[in-house]
């Protein structure tokens, strides 16, 4: 798997390459750009030297929020979003043996199951975890069954919704235009 969502190589590479990097990237997906946000675990890596969910976990939390804060900032929201980060790498230690990818890989789970999973971890709402729940089906070839069902409206081939289907540039200007369209559709009705 290679993604291509930042369009910085060091970040999209972390994200191809390291599960909890990818979750990471997913939680800090709010009132950023969706580049900013996956480019988030990047900067931590560079920063702490890890993005291992013990070492999050154990991180001065204080300390933490610094790292979030340095320029460029890993977020606009440095200390809610940093406890996010925590939190959610807390919860991966003591539920996942510190393993991201065993949310969706421990037991063969089927996307019902990975979209439980997603939901009781901190920060991940039905939407969020659907949007990563069709990430991993699309990119990073999880084949549980039902998974597009259970990540339904952004499990369906050939939309152009979420970071799931981000595939590089225009592929990115497509969700773009999406996103735009359905605010417009949703302000229209209010």
């Amino acid at each position: 798997m290679a993604l291509t969502i930042t369009s910085d190589p060091a970040s999209d590479e972390l994200l191809s390459e390291d599960p909890l990097a990818l979750l990471i990237g997913m939680l800090l997906d709010q009132q950023v750009a969706m580049e900013t946000a996956f480019a988030g675990p990047e900067k931590i890596r560079a920063r702490t030297g890890s993005v291992a969910a013990a070492d999050i976990a154990g991180y001065d939390p204080d300390e933490l929020v610094e790292v979030f804060r340095q320029t460029p900032a890993v977020h606009r929201y440095p200390g809610s979003m940093a406890g996010r980060v925590q939190k959610v790498c807390q919860e991966i230690v003591a539920e996942w043996g510190g393993d991201a990818a065993a949310i969706w890989t421990e037991g063969d789970p089927s996307g019902a199951e990975v979209l439980k999973r997603l939901k009781k971890l901190p920060g991940f709402g039905e939407q969020k975890a659907k949007i990563f729940l069709a990430l991993l089906g699309k990119q990073v070839g999880f084949g549980g069954s039902g998974w597009r069902e259970a990540a339904a409206p952004y499990g369906e081939d050939g939309s152009f919704m979420s970071v799931a289907d981000i595939s590089g540039p225009e592929s990115l200007a497509k969700v773009r235009e999406t996103k735009k369209a359905m605010k417009a559709a949703a302000k229209a009705t209010t």
